[in-house]
């Protein structure tokens, strides 16, 4: 009795949901290793740019430091792109159809906010399939298991305790394989929710600090923020 029991005596049917269960597993690993080394990266990129960026004095010093390797860097370069246009729309003269200039700069930053949001959010869809699908998809496997068990046994004509306890208990192995497979998936996604609401609100206020500087001007440094 045991794992390897279950799957030699189990139909490609009983089996799949082994195989899902295996496979939601992985890429809940393969989930929480990536975002852990993406954040970790965009971390520290993205200290070293503010520390860089709250010491600039003009809009050339921030395009010499900004970078596309973190969402400060993919912020502050949609907003100097929309500062480009208005500039070159007000060398030219001809007027920004979109509204003024505060508004088109807010909207550039509110888009990118949001492309950022969408970024950050990758894969939480997964997790949360994983979370609520694992545990019925471990249920229909002790179900399908216990099914074929007891026809086994009656076949056999044996349907006493020491009979039965086996090949039902065995069977009751899928249901714990599918909890242990959701319980990660769900703490997981908890954390990576309340880590992407702190880090939008964060990168929001860097917004609205980017766009007093971009719309005001830039004062000398006196420090980092």
């Amino acid at each position: 009795m045991g794992w390897e029991h279950l799957v030699n005596q189990s139909s490609p049917i009983g089996l799949t949901p082994l195989v899902l269960l295996c496979l939601m597993s992985v890429g809940t690993l393969y989930y929480v290793l990536y975002k852990v080394w993406v954040s970790s990266r965009e971390r520290h990129h993205g200290r070293r740019f503010l520390n860089a960026f709250w010491q600039c004095r003009s809009v050339e010093d921030v395009r010499a430091v900004v970078s596309s390797q973190h969402a400060y860097g993919r912020l502050t370069q949609a907003a100097l792109s929309a500062a480009d246009q208005l500039s070159t729309a007000q060398s030219e003269q001809t007027a920004v159809a979109l509204g003024s200039s505060d508004e088109f700069l807010l909207r550039a930053l509110r888009q990118a906010i949001a492309e950022e949001r969408l970024r950050s959010e990758s894969g939480l869809t997964f997790l949360a399939s994983v979370g609520s699908a694992a545990p019925f998809v471990g249920l229909f496997g002790t179900v399908w298991g216990i099914y074929h068990a007891l026809l086994a046994i009656g076949a056999a004509g044996q349907s006493s305790l020491d009979k039965v306890a086996g090949p039902v208990g065995e069977a009751l192995i899928m249901t714990g394989f599918g909890l242990a497979v959701a319980l990660p998936a769900v703490l997981v996604y908890n954390a990576f929710v309340r880590r992407n609401r702190v880090f939008m609100a964060t990168l929001d206020g860097f917004a609205h600090d980017l766009f007093a500087l971009l719309a005001t001007g830039f004062q000398p440094a006196t420090g980092n923020k």
